[in-house]
């Protein structure tokens, strides 16, 4: 196979498919074995971290002591704060406001070298619960525009702790990225009234040749136009536009084909750093809503989750052309993917 151009129609964007650059999943250098020597979101060590804002606790047991499963703490060093106003303001080109919104970190498990891999059932779904409150919780602020729940697993992808933990930033205004992928899907849904991701998941399902795992209610694939190597995302089979949406008894499940993944992952790629991020639906009901720009998003809207593997690193050419090179065809990551035994 020669390189080839493929173009995204969500993202819009145009990916370098190239595998002739002969890179094997055992030629990437994936490990990181620098572990810090203090662990300040280690059970017994919560006076180190900031007081929680809320915890999944064993009966009895106080707030910021030990006795809890998972635990939700604002960031040390945040780069939203809740307090104040906005204070919109411009001078000349340029515009600016204060960063108002909130940046929160859950812990998701007491120990520390327990991933999402190696946790039992009934955590993950713990784990989901508070994911799904927290977002619930966050857009109950009606300045909040969007959350963005996101995991750094490993120094490589931006981890400064290896401590299991999610992070979720939530900001004032709609990341670009974001209002690029709420166009398309709108244009796509005016054009065919259809969802675009649920045409994807048709094709997918269809062709088979970048699933790597299915479930009775989600769908994991490597996208076709892949940016990283190994890339996966998991959507829900039907058509559900908000994260918030998601049922208590469609969690667990949900936990369980991204903790399959990862485990795919890690052993196809020897444990390798990566980031997911949940992609769900903004705030619809902010303090100046704009009946227009919502008034599909629940049939044209399909939340999802990404993961990306770091194996390699963004360079000239990417910040140049915006383009990324991905060295492994999805198709060929897919197949390695589905024959890991989990």
């Amino acid at each position: 196979m020669h390189a080839e151009m493929r173009h995204d129609p969500l993202q819009r964007r145009w990916v370098i498919i190239a595998p002739e650059r002969g890179i094997r999943p055992t030629d990437f250098t994936t490990r990181d074995d620098e572990v810090e020597e203090f662990d300040p979101f280690a059970e017994g060590n919560e006076q180190h971290t900031t007081p929680e804002i809320t915890a999944v606790r064993k009966p009895g047991t106080k707030p910021n002591t030990p006795g809890w499963t998972v635990r939700v703490i604002p960031n040390m060093y945040p780069a939203f704060r809740i307090e104040g106003e906005l204070n919109r303001r411009g001078d000349g080109l340029y515009d600016s406001m204060n960063g108002v919104g909130a940046h929160e970190i859950v812990i998701e498990t007491p120990e520390r070298f327990q991933d999402i891999p190696q946790l039992p059932d009934e955590q993950l779904r713990t784990i989901g619960l508070v994911y799904r409150d927290r977002i619930i919780d966050l857009y109950r602020d009606r300045r909040i525009k969007y959350a963005i729940l996101f995991r750094n697993h490993g120094r490589a992808a931006g981890a400064s702790l290896s401590h299991p933990h999610t992070q979720i930033a939530a900001m004032t205004v709609t990341p670009l990225q974001i209002a690029m992928e709420l166009n398309a899907a709108r244009a796509h849904y005016h054009a065919k009234e259809r969802c675009l991701l649920c045409d994807m998941l048709v094709q997918e399902k269809q062709q088979r040749v970048r699933l790597v795992q299915e479930t009775e209610k989600f769908v994991a694939f490597c996208p076709y136009a892949s940016r990283f190597n190994f890339e996966t995302w998991i959507l829900p089979r039907n058509h559900m536009y908000d994260f918030r949406k998601l049922p208590d008894e469609d969690v667990r499940e949900f936990m369980l084909i991204l903790r399959d993944v990862l485990d795919r992952m890690q052993g196809a790629l020897k444990d390798p750093p990566y980031n997911f991020i949940l992609v769900t639906a903004p705030n619809t009901e902010t303090h100046d809503p704009r009946p227009a720009q919502w008034s599909t998003l629940e049939l044209d809207w399909h939340w999802r989750v990404m993961i990306l593997p770091r194996l390699g690193s963004l360079a000239g050419f990417e910040f140049g052309t915006g383009f990324h090179i991905n060295s492994t065809p999805p198709e060929q990551a897919a197949e390695l993917l589905r024959s890991v035994e989990v």
